[in-house]
Formats: C-alpha cells, sequence, structure tokens
C-alpha cells in the first residue's frame, strides 16, 4: 500500500512537471508586461518583444546602454493594434532586431494620455496625420525623431534598420532633429495670455456657425466626410445653439444626424449601445469597437434631444444604450469598465472584425423564420445592408412610422415584432464568442457616464438612473479621491492608481455639480470646489490662466502640454473653464468667474476661426452673449420644484436648491418655513419669486422679457 502511495506522489509530480512545460510552450515567450494591470498591455505580454512598461527603470535603462527607444502606444479595442502585433510583434525576426537595436516600450493610451499625447504631437508635426497604434522612436532620453501610425511588416522593419544605423553612425544628427521637433511641440501649444477686456458678442458665435455649417453634411449627417464620427459635444453646442437663437437649419441638421445614427450600423440594435465610428458615410458600417465615453456622451446629446422633441426614438435609443452599460460595463461596485473590442473569434476560431455583430442571410432565415421577410425589409437585409464575405450589418433607413403604414400595421404591433426578432437574435448572439472586455476602470470616463445617468434621470424620472449615478460618484469618492484632495487616474481589481491628469479633475467637478443638482446635498457641491481648488493650486499656469495637463507633482515628460482643443471628449481647459464659470455663480466667487472669462479671452481667436475644434469653448462663450439665468429654489419642496424644473430643455440656467436654510451664496436668506420659492436672476439681478415652475420656464423661454 505504501509503494502504491509513492507511486501515486511520483505519478502526480510528473503530470504537475508536464502541466507546467505546456504552459511555458503555450506561452513560448514572457516579457515584463506580465506584471501590469492592463488589459492592453497584458495582451503583449507573450510577445517575443522584450516590452517594458513606462517607468524610470525602462528610462534609465535606455540611457545606461545607449539604446533608441521604441515607444509604441495603443488601447485593447483597437482594431489595427492587433493587426500590427500579429504581423510584426509576434515575428521573432522583428522581435530580434528591436531587442538588439532598442529599449521598447508599450504605453496604454488610455491609462497614460499625458504621453500619448507628447508622442501623438509628434507624429502630426512630422506626418501631418496621427491615429493609433502609434509609433514613434526617441532618442535615450525620450526625445522623438521618428513616427507614424499603423506600419507593414516590411515597413516597420525598414524603417527600425535604417534608425539604428543612422544613431549609431550619426547621433549628432540625430539628436539636432529631435531639438527642432521638442522645440515644435513645445510651440504648437504655445498660449499666451489676452489682455484686452473680454467682449463676447453674439454676432461672433453667428459667424463662427457659418463657418461650420461647410463642412456639415445635411443629407446624412455628421461632417462631411468619407468616415463618420458621432462627436457628441460638437452635436450638443450646435443643438444649444440652434434653439438659443431659433436657428431652424441647424436644429434640423443635429435632428438629422442623431436618427442616422440611431438608424445607422453604427448602433447595435441587439444589445444596445454605439460603436466607435462608421467606415462609411452613410452611418452603416462601423469600427466596432464600444467606448464608454463615446456612449456616456450620446446617452447626454439623446437625452437633450428628446426633452426638445420628445422622440420616442430618442427614448429608446438612451433606454437601450443604458442597458448595455449596465449589462457590459458596469462592476458590482457601481464603477464602469473602459471598452469592448472591435475584434472576436469567428466560427473558426480566430479573431475576426465584428464577428460578434455581423449574421449571415441563411442564419437569419433559420432563426426568424415566417418573419424574416418583414425583418429584412425593416432592416435592410439586401445589397444595402450587405457588407463584406455575406456578412450584413443591420441597419435602418425608414422610421417606425412610415414602416407600419407601408406594411399596413399599427407601430405598436411594430414594436411588438421588433422587441421580439431582437430578443431571438440577443439570444442567439449571446452563443457567440463575446468581444474582449478591458476591464479598466477611468476616472474620467466614469465622470462622463455620472453625468449621463444624471441627465436620463432629469428627462425619465427613473429613479434607478439616479441611485445608479449616486454609486459611482461615491465609488469615486471611496476610491478615486486621496486625503491630500487629489485624485486617481485609473482603477482595477481593488486597486487605484496613476496620478489623476486635468481630465480627471475637470470631468469629476462637472459630474459632482450634476449630482447636486439633482440631490441638493451641498456634499457634491462641495466637493466640486474642493477639487477646483486643488486644481487650480496643482494645475494651473498662472500666466495664461490655463492649465497643464499634469499637475506639478508630477514626474517631468519631454515637455508638460495643455489640452486646448475639444476633441471626442472635450478638452480638460474648456471644461475647467465651464465649472469656473459655474462655481463663481454657485459661491459668488470672483476668482472663479475672471478665471473662467479669461481662459475663454485667451482661446477666442481660434475657437471663432475653428468651431469644429473648440466647441465646448463656444458652449460657454453663449453664457456671455444671451441671457444666463441662475434658478435658486428654496423651500420644502424644492427638490419637487428642481425635477420639473429639470424636464424641459434649458441650457442656459444654473440651478441652485435646499429644502432648509443654506449658507450658500447663492440661496442665502431665501429660506420660509412651509413655502417654496423660486428665485430667477441675471446678473445678480432677480425677479419677484415666483411658486409655479410653468410660469418660471414661460420667463425663462421669453428671456424674461
Amino acid at each position: 500500500m505504501r509503494i502504491l502511495y509513492l507511486l501515486l506522489i511520483v505519478s502526480c509530480f510528473f503530470i504537475g512537471c508536464n502541466k507546467k512545460q505546456n504552459i511555458e510552450e503555450y506561452h513560448k515567450y514572457t516579457n515584463d508586461l506580465i506584471n501590469e494591470t492592463s488589459p492592453y498591455l497584458l495582451q503583449h505580454a507573450h510577445n517575443p518583444v522584450d516590452w517594458k512598461a513606462w517607468n524610470q527603470e525602462t528610462l534609465d535603462k535606455a540611457k545606461a546602454e545607449n539604446k533608441l527607444i521604441i515607444i509604441s502606444v495603443g488601447y485593447s479595442a483597437c482594431h489595427w493594434c492587433h493587426v500590427m502585433e500579429e504581423e510584426s510583434f509576434e515575428n521573432d525576426a522583428v522581435a530580434k532586431l528591436m531587442n538588439d537595436n532598442f529599449i521598447s516600450i508599450k504605453v496604454d493610451r488610455e491609462e497614460r494620455p499625458d504621453i500619448d499625447q507628447i508622442y501623438m504631437n509628434a507624429v502630426q508635426l512630422m506626418t501631418g496625420k496621427g491615429g493609433w497604434p502609434l509609433n514613434c522612436i526617441a532618442l535615450p532620453d525620450g526625445r522623438p525623431i521618428f513616427g507614424g501610425t499603423y506600419f507593414t511588416k516590411e515597413e516597420w522593419t525598414k524603417a527600425l534598420t535604417e534608425l539604428s544605423d543612422l544613431y549609431k553612425k550619426n547621433p549628432e544628427k540625430a539628436s539636432e532633429y529631435a531639438d527642432k521637433l521638442v522645440a515644435g511641440i513645445q510651440k504648437s501649444q504655445l498660449i499666451t495670455a489676452n489682455n484686452s477686456q473680454p467682449d463676447f458678442k453674439n454676432s461672433e458665435l453667428s459667424e463662427a456657425v457659418k463657418l461650420w455649417q461647410k463642412e456639415l453634411d445635411y443629407k446624412e449627417g455628421g461632417l462631411v466626410s468619407d468616415t463618420k464620427f458621432p462627436m457628441p459635444g460638437s452635436l450638443s453646442f450646435l443643438l444649444r445653439y440652434s434653439i438659443q437663437n431659433n436657428d431652424k437649419a441647424t436644429q434640423a441638421y443635429v435632428n438629422t444626424t442623431l436618427v442616422k445614427m440611431a438608424n445607422g450600423g453604427i448602433y447595435d440594435p441587439i444589445g444596445g449601445g454605439f460603436c466607435r465610428y462608421s467606415v462609411d458615410s452613410k452611418w452603416h458600417i462601423p469600427h466596432f469597437e464600444k467606448m464608454l465615453y463615446d456612449n456616456a456622451q450620446l446617452v447626454s446629446l439623446y437625452t437633450d434631444a428628446y426633452l426638445i422633441t420628445k422622440d420616442d426614438l430618442y427614448k429608446k435609443t438612451v433606454i437601450e444604450t443604458l442597458n448595455f452599460i449596465e449589462k457590459e460595463l458596469m462592476a458590482s461596485n457601481g464603477a464602469f469598465y473602459s471598452s469592448l473590442d472591435a475584434d472576436s473569434k469567428n466560427k473558426s476560431n480566430k479573431l475576426e472584425e465584428g464577428a460578434y455583430y455581423v449574421w449571415k442571410k441563411e442564419e437569419l432565415q433559420a432563426l426568424l423564420k415566417s418573419d424574416f421577410l418583414l425583418f429584412q425589409e425593416y432592416f435592410n437585409i439586401n445589397e444595402k445592408g450587405l457588407w463584406e464575405n455575406g456578412n450584413y450589418v443591420l441597419f435602418r433607413t425608414q422610421s417606425d412610422k412610415d414602416f407600419a403604414i407601408k406594411n399596413k400595421m399599427t407601430v405598436t404591433e411594430l414594436d411588438s415584432k421588433v422587441k421580439n426578432w431582437k430578443q431571438i437574435l440577443l439570444t442567439a448572439r449571446n452563443k457567440r464568442a463575446k468581444p474582449h472586455l478591458d476591464d479598466k476602470t477611468l476616472t474620467s470616463w466614469n465622470a462622463l457616464m455620472i453625468k449621463a445617468y444624471v441627465n436620463a434621470y432629469c428627462a425619465f424620472k427613473n429613479p434607478h438612473y439616479k441611485e445608479v449615478a449616486l454609486k459611482n460618484a461615491n465609488f469615486i469618492l471611496n476610491n478615486q479621491l486621496q486625503k491630500d484632495g487629489s485624485l486617481y487616474h485609473s482603477y482595477k481589481e481593488g486597486k487605484s492608481s496613476i496620478a489623476g491628469f486635468s481630465e480627471d479633475y475637470a470631468t469629476v467637478i462637472d459630474a459632482f455639480i450634476e449630482v447636486y443638482q439633482i440631490t441638493l446635498d451641498e456634499k457634491w457641491l462641495n466637493k466640486a470646489k474642493q477639487l477646483t481648488d486643488y486644481t487650480i493650486t496643482h494645475f494651473l499656469d498662472k500666466k495664461s490662466s490655463l492649465f497643464y495637463f499634469t499637475s506639478n507633482a508630477s514626474a517631468d515628460l519631454i515637455t508638460k502640454k495643455m489640452e486646448i482643443q475639444d476633441n471626442v471628449i472635450s478638452g480638460s481647459n474648456s471644461i475647467l473653464a465651464n465649472n469656473l464659470f459655474l462655481l463663481g455663480h454657485y459661491y459668488s466667487n470672483d476668482t472663479y468667474s475672471k478665471t473662467a472669462k479669461q481662459m475663454l479671452n485667451n482661446i477666442k481667436a481660434d475657437a471663432l476661426q475653428a468651431p469644429t475644434e473648440y466647441y465646448n469653448w463656444l458652449n460657454l462663450m453663449l453664457n456671455y452673449t444671451d441671457n444666463y439665468f441662475e434658478v435658486a429654489i428654496s423651500g420644502k419642496d424644492a427638490l419637487i420644484k428642481t425635477s420639473q424644473l429639470q424636464s424641459y430643455y434649458l441650457p442656459n440656467i444654473l440651478i441652485a436648491g435646499a429644502t432648509k436654510e443654506s449658507q450658500l451664496a447663492i440661496l442665502e436668506n431665501r429660506f420660509v418655513e412651509n413655502q417654496t420659492y423660486i428665485y430667477v436672476c441675471v446678473n445678480k439681478a432677480c425677479k419677484m419669486p415666483e411658486k409655479d415652475i410653468n410660469v418660471v420656464v414661460a420667463k425663462i423661454k421669453n428671456g424674461l422679457q
């Protein structure tokens, strides 16, 4: 018996060794990225390239060995990042070339936007364009000398060979070029204070919008282009401008865009949520990754549009998108994950772009049976909907009302059928391999999601939306806010990391102001003020009255950057300027108000000349060129009255409220026991208080005339 027991132990030992050996064979290579938490970096942990993470030890190693640095930047959901990995970074010969001659650093752009900004700027100066994957070659001290986006294996090998030879034979030439490039990077963001008296005119805004209108695609929505990006922030500004200036053509353009996107293939009609962008001009074929920040901002945009139009399509789009967020991108602790990949495994177990989302005609016929012919017409399973390799991307070209009339149905009957179709296809799709989830939590993107839920709650009064917003806001307070008042940027697996950037402070302040407005809990407003004061102390450049992207406590890169322009997400400076404008009103703080006005004055000339790149600055400018209303609601029913007021689209108001006596400057000495009064003020001049919300709304819409 004892012999049998020993034999069993020995056999288990060898089985264990064989299992270990199999694992090692499966992962032939392992590099330093295995110690990271970023899903994107971990994707590259078993490349033959000896990848390093960006840290002081790696940078010191490059200097000690006098080697050029490869800085390769991407993100988890990036399709072409995966392609370049497969073609080049998983190739042994390419890896040897990189390992022998370079220190190779992988960067997750979502974790380290500060690094991405600098090297993206360099590549744009060198090539006139940018994108991801971003691949930059730098001197041992980090100064860039060459870069681009996606390279084929042959292009990449050729570039590496030539640059390696150049640096070995003529390092002075490389250093001279790097000096010029760094100077260009620094010059490209040079903003000087505009000391002239701030003067913002509506006529200037109108001229900027006219300039913008030349780029608008009035037929298909979006900008005139072979590819279409949603750009929710710019659409939000155009919507606001159109309402405040009674610009029917611009409002119609925004609605066209929203309808085309909601009906297009860029929107997932089965599971909800929007993909990153479309690769055609009709919103049909998406680049299939789904990003948290896109969906957050689009929820806010469609909610605003619903308040104006009461269009059921907009309401349905918001509800389905939030359902998607909660099902696919929300953790049990209230945090939101970052994205879903564009690629997923097909039936052959190979990664394929869009495999999770596309359909074969035969598959749809088998699933929908007698309903297929109607479904086929509704979702364009025809030449219009065909993509490639016999795959169809579902999209619509008719409204439900028109489709129902054409097919002699009621809209209710059609809605019932569509819901049934979606459930059938969702059940079938859930059996497929899902796209990879990037499960890191980013503070700034979560703040955008808080705002989305707040906006949805205001429009639809679903208490669940308020609960989710508060849960995530408390997650940020409890996990991302440190004792010294600073924020962390990232969170994963119970660990907060990376010092926050100005984008984190800007978006969280904005979100906390929004949370205050649906709760009237001044804790949130006070937290917003505390974060603002921290940002002023640690990020503000006093010479320009603008904010650096990194704090004065952060390790210096080759240069300090400012995020001035608005992109898919508004730039951190424009968000901070808008925040300062609001907080200046709440606290009667002249320093905040003057800083906001000075920031806008500094940017005004550029914003008026390139409105698509400065839309959120123009949003702030609207506050100065038209009446901006402070609405203070004080009394026992303040929360109810506030909720009623938020059922209207009123973009040019600030709401403050309290159910008891408040020390907040805007509410001080306005509480009357057993009464609820609504005070409407412009530039600290107030009308007689009202009790009826409808009267208040009418006054605001009529400009208090």
